[in-house]
């Protein structure tokens, strides 16, 4: 069992920056491909970012390529969202999900992830 807490998220002007950060505890965490998804209120939850266990390969989605920047430091069982740029769109709430994985996978598909956070909002005022 992976236990997965996030934080970071609170209220940002349009161009501003957070950095969300997601801690994980129960198992070995540089065992898991990571992952952060996000949901708007009324949509689906989409996906936003993925990252291999050994942080050498990592996807995004078009809509935050080159604005967030998904990162991990396994000594703190800990990944990160980076977010730059920011756009009212980017409003919702955001989740980490965990995947026990070999060591280059990722994937940007939900019901691959084995674990789920409780999220944190993100509010991005025009």
């Amino acid at each position: 069992q992976v236990q997965l807490v996030e934080s970071g998220g609170g209220l940002v002007q349009t161009g501003g920056s957070l950095r969300l950060s997601c801690a994980a505890s129960g198992r070995t965490f540089s065992n898991y491909a990571m992952g952060w998804f996000r949901q708007a209120p009324g949509k689906e939850r989409e996906f936003v970012a993925a990252i291999t266990w050994s942080g050498g390969f990592i996807l995004y989605a078009d809509s935050v390529k080159g604005r967030f920047t998904i990162s991990r430091d396994n000594a703190k069982n800990t990944v990160y969202l980076q977010m730059n740029s920011l756009k009212p769109e980017d409003t919702a709430v955001y989740y980490c999900a965990a995947k026990n994985s070999g060591r280059n996978y990722a994937t940007r598909g939900q019901s691959d992830y084995d674990y789920w956070g409780q999220g944190t909002q993100v509010t991005v005022s025009s």
